[in-house]
């Protein structure tokens, strides 16, 4: 009898190329997830959930509150780091070589590090996509002359 499990792969983009990949299932373990090695990291992901109405809720990762996280994490929030989460079906090894099957992606989320928080045992990092922008959060960008031109100094603004 098979049975199936549910893991995450999350590559970390701080500057257009991947600088970190890690695994949420394999405890201790390193994988090869299409090519590339993966290292074991506790965290988790959850918010994805939009409905027919195209409002969500933000996703988040979550990771332990610790010293080695909080550095990089630090970073992600200041520089706004790009983050890929593939949502995997992880089968069981092969019984008779004990090789591990090819996971299967189910999904794959991209995101901007748009936020974060951290209290005693957690470090949540708050991921927003363009899709984002229907709900109560647009992903961040401050409105300049050089992006929109004139900005008016009323509220007395019509258009024609």
């Amino acid at each position: 009898m098979t049975s199936f499990a549910f893991g995450h792969a999350l590559r970390i983009n701080p500057d257009g190329t991947e600088r970190f990949r890690f695994q949420n299932f394999f405890i201790g373990e390193e994988i090869t997830h299409f090519g590339s090695s993966y290292q074991f990291a506790p965290f988790g992901f959850s918010g994805v959930t939009i409905n027919r109405t195209g409002d969500g809720l933000e996703a988040v990762l979550v990771f332990p509150n610790n010293d080695v996280c909080r550095g990089w994490a630090i970073k992600a929030i200041n520089a706004s780091w790009t983050m890929h989460v593939d949502i995997l079906i992880i089968q069981d090894p092969d019984p008779e070589t004990g090789l591990a099957v090819q996971n299967e992606i189910i999904n794959t989320y991209t995101g901007q590090v748009t936020g974060g928080q951290w209290d005693n045992t957690s470090l949540n990092l708050e991921l927003s996509s363009v899709l984002d922008a229907v709900g109560t959060d647009v992903p961040r960008r401050s409105l300049t002359k050089r992006i929109v031109g004139n900005l008016p100094v009323s509220n007395n603004v019509r258009l024609q």
